[in-house]
């Protein structure tokens, strides 16, 4: 066996001992991705992070090396996370509970990984390692602040555009009133499952494609606004279809199954920045020209 297949094969079996430990909630995360669409962006973060490690295989061979120090630290991190859960089980909430316990599970496989491979092979996989923290499920009464602020940027977006149309529009919370209609912004119209999808591809491209941190920062944030505004224009496009051309869209197709329609806006608005930023790094770089030859003399 030569010396990375040890490796490997220490990093699968300390893997595999944190599975038997903590399959319960690894299974009720899945299962609590396939059942919420709110959580539905969960099942993108493992083959997500799997495939960037992956990218990274060949230059990973060269800095392989065991790091029991860092590795038992780590552990004994995510052991405290587990004794936290244990401890004030009785006082958390359910999904509180779970996010714990999920932390916990994901620095045991951090801490395996920094083991097994060292910290210089961490270092150059931190990305797709710290990615994997998107498998904790947000506590229900995060996400449910994050919808409300969705709501309420959906409809205040939705009343520039109306109002921005020409279209008399009165607006009391996330309740709009135009003629012929009263919209009510309700937390489906959020659209947190298209906005958490579009976070993550925004996240990996920046990663992948841009090398300024601060230009990957400025990306991201970008996406935060672009979902308001996403959500604002299919508020809008329905409504006037609706009072313009057809009663029906209003239960038809596009009002239950168009949100991919403006996920494909938002993208190309993503990928459009994405040029700009990437232009920008392009022009920045400067080649220096060829030092000038000096032919030497004999004497």
């Amino acid at each position: 066996m030569t010396k990375v297949a040890q490796h490997q094969a220490g990093f699968a079996l300390l893997w595999t001992v944190t599975l038997l430990l903590g399959w319960r909630p690894l299974v009720d995360t899945i299962a609590l991705s396939l059942r919420d669409d709110e959580y539905t962006y969960i099942l993108l973060i493992l083959p997500i992070s799997a495939a960037l490690i992956f990218m990274e295989r060949r230059p990973l061979r060269t800095m392989v090396t065991w790091d029991l120090r860092m590795g038992a630290a780590l552990f004994a991190f995510a052991a405290l996370f587990a004794c936290l859960g244990l401890i004030r089980r009785a006082a958390l909430t359910p999904d509180a509970m779970l996010s714990i316990t999920m932390l916990a599970v994901l620095s045991s496989w951090a801490a395996g990984f920094v083991l097994c491979f060292g910290r210089r092979a961490a270092r150059s996989v931190l990305f797709p390692l710290i990615f994997l923290l998107g498998l904790v499920p947000i506590p229900r009464a995060a996400l449910n602040l994050i919808v409300v602020l969705l709501q309420e940027g959906s409809a205040n977006s939705a009343h520039w555009l109306f109002s921005a149309w020409g279209v008399p529009v009165a607006q009391r919370g996330v309740l709009l009133s135009i003629p012929g209609l009263t919209v009510q912004v309700a937390q489906e119209c959020s659209s947190i499952r298209s906005s958490s999808m579009l976070l993550l591809m925004t996240i990996v491209v920046a990663q992948l494609l841009l090398r300024a941190p601060w230009r990957r920062a400025l990306l991201i944030a970008f996406v935060i606004p672009l979902s308001v505004a996403k959500n604002g224009l299919r508020i809008f496009t329905i409504a006037m279809l609706v009072t313009r051309v057809d009663p029906s869209y209003f239960t038809g197709k596009l009002h239950r199954e168009g949100g991919f329609i403006f996920l494909t806006v938002a993208l190309l608005a993503v990928l459009a920045a994405l040029w700009i930023l990437r232009r920008q790094e392009r022009s920045e770089i400067h080649i220096d020209p060829k030092p000038e030859q000096v032919t030497a003399r004999g004497e």
